[in-house]
């Protein structure tokens, strides 16, 4: 229900918040939804920027930060939303407009009046779709990119394998991998996926891990003559058979652990090969490239146009009955 208010109409605020921290998998249980009232116009004597939420990305780490991270070395502290692009209704700040799209990091929820405008950045190309800014066009495209080619710098005819290749970076580091003129293979976890590897995203071949017994056995079937370039999603056993089948002076960028998530970490067995083989294994956090942005920026952007990058996106749309336009 909208109502008028000292000059600036107000309206129901949904919100979805974080009960607590999630031990495991997180449920339904685990978060509340809220109504809270907000008036769409900032206040008077603030700097803030009003902001219609229009994308609320639900990124792979997100469930890393609703633990209870206690650890001072971790490179994020525990809960904060993903990326939110919205549009703005009102600003005090001269570097935006009313109209204008913007992204940054609040909260998942309709409307969000922002107090800190220097968290948000100003979004300057739409000939593309708007969705592709919560994803291939943010931190999820630059950590492809990052752990790719500043960490692997692949070669043109080198063999490159991809774990979890559907996932949200994954997915996109196969293609990567592909316009720099790279042999590529994904592994994934159904027939679906593995053919989606391997007919839309242009993977030369991709295999369902789950059906095979040896792992080892099913990567010197893909790459009989071994591994240039690992991009490492997975850990576990994944990693122990890639290790075996690295050729020498191979690289490996390791982004995830997926498998080591929510079960009790497993070691691998085969770190030996890293000497053996001169392998060189880097782990990298994305924060640490921002300055890379741009530079990503003029590198995936063309792709994107001329249709050489296809992003695999999991939209669901809702509506709230209170605030229909």
């Amino acid at each position: 229900m909208a109502s008028e208010g000292e000059g600036a109409v107000e309206l129901r605020n949904k919100q979805v918040t974080l009960k607590h921290h999630v031990s495991g998998f997180p449920s339904e249980t685990d978060f509340e939804l809220r109504t809270s009232s907000i008036k769409l116009k900032v206040p008077e004597g603030s700097s803030g920027v009003l902001l219609q939420n229009l994308y609320l990305s639900a990124d792979p780490y997100i469930l890393l930060r609703m633990r209870n991270i206690n650890d001072p070395n971790h490179y994020f502290t525990s809960f904060t939303p993903g990326s939110v692009l919205g549009r703005v209704l009102d600003s005090r700040d001269p570097k935006f407009k009313k109209g204008d799209l913007v992204d940054g990091e609040i909260g998942w929820e309709e409307y969000t009046l922002v107090t800190a405008p220097e968290t948000l950045s100003k979004i300057e190309y739409t000939d593309v779709p708007l969705s592709y800014c919560t994803g291939v066009l943010r931190l999820i495209g630059l950590t492809a990119y990052v752990g790719l080619f500043e960490i692997c710098a692949p070669k043109k005819g080198e063999h490159v394998f991809v774990s979890a290749a559907c996932g949200a970076v994954g997915h996109l580091v196969g293609q990567f991998a592909k316009l720099a003129g790279c042999y590529v293979v994904g592994s994934a976890g159904s027939k679906e996926k593995v053919d989606l590897l391997k007919n839309k995203l242009g993977f030369d071949e991709a295999f369902n891990y789950k059906e095979e017994q040896d792992l080892d056995a099913a990567l010197r079937r893909y790459f009989p003559q071994g591994i240039d370039v690992y991009f490492e999603n997975v850990g576990g056993k994944m990693l122990d058979a890639v290790l075996l089948n690295m050729r020498p002076h191979g690289r490996i960028s390791v982004c995830g652990l997926i498998s080591q998530y929510n079960t009790e970490p497993e070691g691998p067995k085969n770190l030996m090969q890293i000497i053996y083989k001169r392998i060189r294994m880097e782990g990298f956090v994305v924060w640490d490239y921002t300055s890379l942005y741009p530079k990503f920026l003029d590198w995936v952007l063309p792709h994107i146009r001329e249709g050489k990058i296809f992003c695999i996106e999991d939209i669901t749309e809702v509506k709230s009955r209170e605030n229909r336009n």
